[in-house]
């Protein structure tokens, strides 16, 4: 694996996710039957949501961490953006499908009676998506992919959505009548779920509309490359994301009675440093302009 190459990290991260949800779409669709649980029925099959989209992330992590090709001279580190959209989208999708759901129940007035074994599932559900989800957050930072730390939101929108039904099936043991909470919960859950999915797309459609990085990590570019002898100013400053990757673009003024090649040792130790100890700097473009002193 190289340095930039961290598909086989991405595809074990990924895999336990798969495996902790299948077990816990299995579980929870079998104690919602067995615990006369609608709501816990539905929380199971929304588990098996997070099963396409980690094999989705699975599969993709190969493709956007090819090397750059004839076709693809920049890489493939857009392929991460897509995918990473395409979560947001189904997180977001969720909560929509939740809200529809509960309101549906509230105009039927359709409620069940769920019993101990389906809260006892509920619960443990709740608590494994959300270590599932802290895990995936803090590795996929660590290895700086956005698209792990987005599938990680999804295992936090999973975790939510199981709350109303731990509030349901709760209530249901102490007060029979108050089996409307479940769709009340559901409501207040999905707003939780379709924020997630919009902080996921947001990010993500701002790097296909190619958004320049922000002026904090500009301003630490311009000094960083600023710091290399024989740069006397900067200038034309540009920047792209990809992936989770900064691409730089910018002019260098150098001593116009320098040698080509030393102007060409100080562009490349610029780009050096920008790599080094830029914020996620993946590749630099420099222009090297002469200028007779003033």
């Amino acid at each position: 694996m190289t340095q930039n190459d961290t598909s086989p990290r991405v595809r074990q991260i990924t895999w336990l996710g798969i495996w902790v949800n299948l077990v816990l779409s299995i579980v929870k669709i079998f104690a919602g039957i067995v615990g006369s649980s609608r709501a816990l029925i539905a929380d199971g099959i929304e588990s098996g949501t997070d099963i396409i989209t980690s094999l989705v992330l699975v599969v993709g992590s190969k493709f956007w961490s090819a090397p750059p090709d004839k076709d693809h001279p920049y890489g493939h580190r857009r392929i991460e953006t897509i995918i990473t959209l395409g979560i947001g989208m189904v997180v977001a999708t969720v909560g929509f499908s939740i809200i529809y759901n509960a309101v549906m129940a509230l105009r039927s007035g359709e409620h069940s009676h769920p019993t101990m074994i389906a809260l006892v599932v509920a619960i443990l559900s709740v608590l494994s998506k959300e270590l599932l989800f802290q895990w995936s957050v803090r590795e996929g930072k660590k290895i700086k992919s956005m698209a792990v730390v987005a599938n990680a939101w999804h295992h936090r929108s999973d975790a939510i959505s199981s709350i109303p039904v731990v509030i349901a099936v709760g209530a249901a043991q102490w007060f029979p009548q108050w089996t409307f909470l479940d769709a009340l919960g559901a409501l207040a859950a999905a707003g939780f779920i379709i924020k997630a999915g919009a902080e996921i797309i947001w990010p993500a459609l701002r790097e296909i509309a190619d958004t320049g990085a922000s002026e904090e990590t500009l301003e630490k570019i311009h000094d960083l490359a600023s710091s290399i002898d024989g740069v006397r100013s900067i200038h034309e400053l540009r920047t792209r994301y990809v992936g989770s990757g900064i691409h730089v673009d910018l002019h260098i003024v150098v001593d116009p009675t320098i040698t080509v090649m030393e102007g060409h040792l100080i562009a490349d130790k610029v780009t050096d440093k920008l790599k080094a100890d830029g914020p996620d700097v993946m590749d630099v473009l420099v222009h090297i302009d002469p200028r007779e002193d003033m």
